[in-house]
């Protein structure tokens, strides 16, 4: 009998996932991976605020997956993540704001621990497969002798954009029995079986950022504070005062605090000159980028230019564009019209109808190239 880990978070997702594979027949066994102490790095307002809301890692998501698994007659483990999820994740997090770029911490704790240490240690202990709540579908093209990544059949729960890193050794060992299915029907699922967590509502926040100020968390996990400055429009002219360049991504127009007949838009940063770069809706339109760190599923590299659909946003529908890739490890995207607000640091995804090309991570845009930021 093939035995599966099972990334159990103590979510409805995850515990679903570990059903349908127990149902499969598989031996099973489930693990909550402790990422993070919910309360270190939280400022003693957030902190106050995690104490009446759920996120990840608290004790409660645990015992909810314990419950599960104890109810699916599973063994279960707790594995101690919390350097590795630091370095790889809440780092790179802090990191990547004060260089003005927009991480996807989803992304990255997907490419470095869940499907990179997770699956490593499921192979140290002589598990076949790994398996978790995602929302995408996992298939073998027998012509491309490849494992191809696939949107899930509920679009609107499809996570297959978090997911373009995962390498074919990944896939290849890798379970997500999500995929075709719905939320309300996991839900039933999780309801028929008496699951603890069956109407347990989803978190929306980034896990470590409970209360959705990125700039208070990083200012009290780094020790550092970052200075006020001035907002500049293309013009050049100084038109307000930022409260410190971690504060800020491109395409925000909320928390500006300036009053014009029509918004400013932050499009770019000057790090030298501690400035931030404001325009007008108009002028946040591009039509090319430009991406690195690239990762592809359906080929080793693309030997020419290719039409494809593509995202740059987690909940954006993908776009017509062509994708040719100009170096070993960089690709550079135009898209038939101009996209909004397109942000260096997220992850610019590719797809041929259902199946993800692969993807990179956004360095520059036409738009930002031409506005003077660092």
């Amino acid at each position: 009998m093939r035995r599966v880990l099972i990334a159990m978070s103590g979510g409805v997702d995850s515990s679903a996932a570990a059903c349908l594979m127990k149902e499969q027949g598989f031996d099973c066994c489930g693990a909550t991976m402790k990422l993070f102490d919910n309360t270190e790095y939280l400022t003693e307002q957030s902190a106050a605020e995690v104490k009446c809301s759920k996120t990840c890692c608290a004790l409660s998501d645990v015992e909810d997956a314990r419950s599960v698994a104890y109810r699916l007659n599973m063994p279960f483990h707790v594995f101690n993540f919390i350097d590795l999820f630091q370095k790889n994740v809440i780092d790179r997090f802090a990191e990547e704001y004060q260089h003005a770029r927009t991480p996807n911490p989803c992304i990255d704790c997907n490419r470095f621990v869940k499907f990179e240490r997770f699956l490593r240690r499921a192979e140290e202990l002589d598990f076949d497969y790994i398996a978790t709540g995602h929302y995408a579908r996992i298939e073998y093209d027998d012509v491309s002798r490849r494992y191809l990544l696939k949107r899930a059949v509920d679009e609107t729960k499809d996570q297959s954009y978090v997911l373009y890193a995962m390498t074919q050794q990944q896939l290849a060992k890798t379970k997500f029995p999500l995929g075709r299915y719905r939320k309300q029907e996991i839900r039933q699922l999780a309801q028929e079986h008496g699951f603890v967590n069956a109407a347990k509502r989803e978190s929306q926040d980034i896990c470590f950022v409970p209360n959705g100020d990125y700039g208070t968390f990083i200012e009290h996990y780094t020790g550092k504070k970052w200075a006020d400055g001035s907002f500049v429009n293309t013009e050049g002219k100084t038109v307000g005062t930022h409260r410190g360049l971690i504060r800020y991504t491109v395409g925000q127009r909320k928390g500006l605090g300036i009053a014009d007949k029509t918004p400013y838009y932050v499009c770019g940063f000057n790090i030298e000159e501690n400035s931030v770069l404001l325009c007008k809706e108009h002028e946040l339109y591009s039509k090319t980028l430009e991406a690195a760190d690239i990762n592809l599923i359906v080929s080793e590299t693309l030997s020419a230019p290719m039409k494809v659909q593509a995202k740059v946003r987690y909940r954006q529908k993908a776009k017509p564009a062509t994708v040719e890739q100009t170096a070993p490890d960089r690709i550079r995207v135009e898209f038939n019209e101009p996209l909004k607000a397109v942000t260096p640091g997220q992850a610019v995804v590719l797809y041929d109808g259902d199946t993800v090309i692969g993807g990179g991570t956004i360095t520059a845009s036409a738009q930002m190239v031409s506005c003077p930021i660092s």
